[in-house]
This record gives structure tokens, C-alpha cells and sequence, in this order.
């Protein structure tokens, strides 16, 4: 993996603040820092040599804890601080309305995505195969996703606990939730929007589950 360089560790937390309609003082807030702590001032030391400053660890975790976002999810932010197409050309992803992902034909067995009716967008630098793209409508993810956002969705990797999933029933019914608990029998899952009741199903009742990689907004 790539190291994160200073402007894109910043831009992230910027990019975070941003996804949760605050400024970095209140996020820094909300997490029990001093609210000075991602200030602009802070990011480059005040001697002629101007070097640059990075946040803490501690500081980051604190962060990330306060608002439920994975490492992964926080390393993505920092593709807006990256040239276009930084680390390989553009791939074709596939994306589909996540209003239309409950109907048939689009996903095999396993979750990945199929058939026709399908658009594409375009995405650097991704090398995971099988990897689709879903556009949210409504209000009911929000505010980790609003109307209009595309996430970027994995089939083949693994979820684990705390991770953001996309979940399909045997029902046909699609859901973008966080994966709170797996047992040999159900699987629970933890609304994003919590005005919306969490879900606990048996396993039987899910059809695929995938894990969230990235999302745009």
C-alpha cells in the first residue's frame, strides 16, 4: 500500500468533516480533542522552514471512533487529493441504481453483478475484479451517504464486524447497512440513519452480502 502523504492525510479529514456537514473544529470536538486540533494553522510549523505537521494517531483514531468510518473508508477520502487516474488508468465499473438492485437479473448467486441494464463509470487505479458501484436515492443512509452518492462495492472481500455492507435478501429487498454481529444463525445489522430500525436476520433470509469499499459524494 501507498504511503498517505501530508496533503492527502489533511484532505481526508477535511473530506470527513465535509461528509458529516462539519467543519474540522467540530468534528475535532465531537471526538474530545481540542477543536484546534485540525485547524489550518496546524497543519505547517510557524518557523521560516515552514514544514509540514501531521496529526497524531491518537488524534485519528479519536476521530474515526467518533464517527463509525473504517481506516479503509478514511484512506479513500484521500482520492480528491490525488491526480486523476494516480496509480493506473481508469477502469469501466459497473453502476446501478440501488432502487433497481432488488430486481432481478442483475446479480448472480454470489452477489456479483450481471446481465444487462447496468451503466458504467469510470474509477482509477482499482485492481479488485468484480467490483460494482451503486447510486443511493433517499434520505435513509444518510448522513454517512445522501441522495446521489455512489458507493463503491466488493463482493469477494470479506466483511467483517464494523464494516459497511450492502445486503440482499431472499425477498429481493437491498439494504446499505453497518455490519454489527454474525452468529451461527442471524446476522445483525446497524442502521446508518438511525431515525431507521436496525435488522436482525437469519441467515437463511440473505441472499449475499458484500462490503462497502469507498464512497463519493
Amino acid at each position: 500500500m501507498t504511503a498517505l502523504s501530508h496533503t492527502e492525510i489533511w484532505t481526508a479529514i477535511d473530506a470527513l468533516a465535509k461528509r458529516f456537514d462539519m467543519s474540522p473544529s467540530a468534528m475535532a470536538k465531537m471526538a474530545g480533542l481540542d477543536p484546534t486540533s485540525f485547524n489550518r494553522s496546524k497543519r505547517m510549523s510557524a518557523d521560516a522552514d515552514a514544514r509540514p505537521r501531521w496529526p497524531s494517531t491518537e488524534s485519528l483514531a479519536k476521530v474515526l471512533e467518533a464517527t463509525g468510518v473504517g481506516f479503509s473508508e478514511f484512506a479513500a477520502l484521500t482520492e480528491s487529493a490525488r491526480p486523476a487516474f494516480q496509480g493506473g488508468a481508469a477502469r469501466g465499473v459497473p453502476l446501478l441504481g440501488l432502487a433497481q438492485a432488488g430486481s432481478d437479473g442483475f446479480f448472480d448467486d454470489a452477489g456479483f453483478p450481471v446481465g444487462e441494464g447496468w451503466d458504467e463509470i469510470a474509477f482509477p487505479g482499482l485492481q479488485e475484479e468484480g467490483v460494482y458501484a451503486l447510486e443511493i436515492a433517499g434520505d435513509s443512509m444518510s448522513p454517512v451517504f445522501r441522495d446521489g452518492d455512489r458507493i463503491l462495492v466488493s463482493p469477494s472481500i470479506e466483511p467483517r464486524r464494523g464494516d459497511r455492507v450492502v445486503v440482499k435478501t431472499t425477498k429481493g429487498e437491498v439494504m446499505a447497512k453497518e455490519l454489527a454481529r454474525v452468529t451461527a444463525r442471524t446476522i445483525e445489522l446497524s442502521s446508518l440513519n438511525r431515525d431507521y430500525e436496525d435488522r436482525i436476520l437469519d441467515r437463511g433470509e440473505v441472499a449475499w452480502i458484500a462490503r462497502i469499499l469507498w464512497a463519493s459524494q
